[in-house]
């Protein structure tokens, strides 16, 4: 998403002095949260970059490929700096796919296979929290399985899988803005008629600033809970009436 290039010894002392800064006006709630939601950042982070990589690939670009990126180590997708910046200020990215549009084989026109690319990101961000919710209906309804459990490790698992729904459902729906640097950008590209298109792509520079303007004012959030929540609802809608259907609740 982001692709920034800075001196190695900068960003070490930068990571350092904002995570140390993190950890000290967090306290331990915010440390014990922290570790919660870890889990859930490194799983939305790595498929939310694999999904790039794959459908690149699939879409007949051999580079993703070739820098090692169709797989689900965390580390080869996670980037330092996206990686604090999630944790400290609440957003962030991974290790940037790189690829080369020239390389796609032509099945659909350069504009729609870049859109393609692009929405994987949030639906497969999306297709995770749907899945993370079945397991915690499952968890409910499969009774015997969590009376077996302690009542604070059955919290802390219920934690863990809340955090990793809102993480994907948060990280889907900030992608799917239409601002460039996020893949929702590409997206409304590929719509947009020639000479519109032309004087977004000659302005992204404008983008960049809104952007940042938006998140640093605080609108993203005016702008994304309802979003946010009215997915998350739709989402419980669904699963809970599956499981019903299936009498499991």
């Amino acid at each position: 998403m982001f692709n920034f290039a800075f001196d190695k010894r900068t960003i070490t002392i930068v990571l350092i002095v904002l995570l140390v800064l993190w950890l000290v006006s967090a306290g331990t709630s915010g440390i014990l949260d922290l570790l919660l939601t870890l889990p859930g950042i490194l799983i939305a982070l790595t498929f939310h970059e694999f999904a790039h990589a794959w459908v690149a690939y699939k879409l007949g670009d051999n580079t993703p490929k070739y820098q090692g990126r169709i797989n689900l180590k965390p580390l080869s997708h996670i980037d330092p700096v996206g990686f604090v910046f999630l944790i400290v200020a609440g957003f962030g990215w991974g290790k940037p796919v790189q690829i080369d549009p020239r390389n796609f084989n032509g099945k659909y026109s350069l504009s729609k296979s870049e859109a393609i690319v692009s929405a994987a990101v949030p639906i497969m961000n999306f297709i995770l929290a749907f899945v993370f919710l079945i397991i915690y209906y499952l968890l409910f309804s499969v009774t015997n399985i969590i009376d077996e459990l302690s009542m604070q490790w059955q919290l802390i698992i219920y934690q863990l899988i809340l955090y990793t729904i809102s993480i994907n459902i948060g990280l889907g729906v900030f992608n799917l803005i239409p601002i460039p640097p996020l893949d929702g950008s590409k997206i409304l590209m590929h719509f947009l008629p020639y000479n519109a298109k032309q004087w977004f792509y000659n302005n992204q520079q404008i983008f960049y600033i809104i952007f940042v303007v938006i998140w640093i004012s605080g609108l993203s959030s005016v702008i994304l809970n309802p979003i946010f929540n009215a997915v998350l609802s739709g989402m419980d809608w669904a699963v809970y009436n599956i499981f019903k259907l299936l009498a499991l609740i």
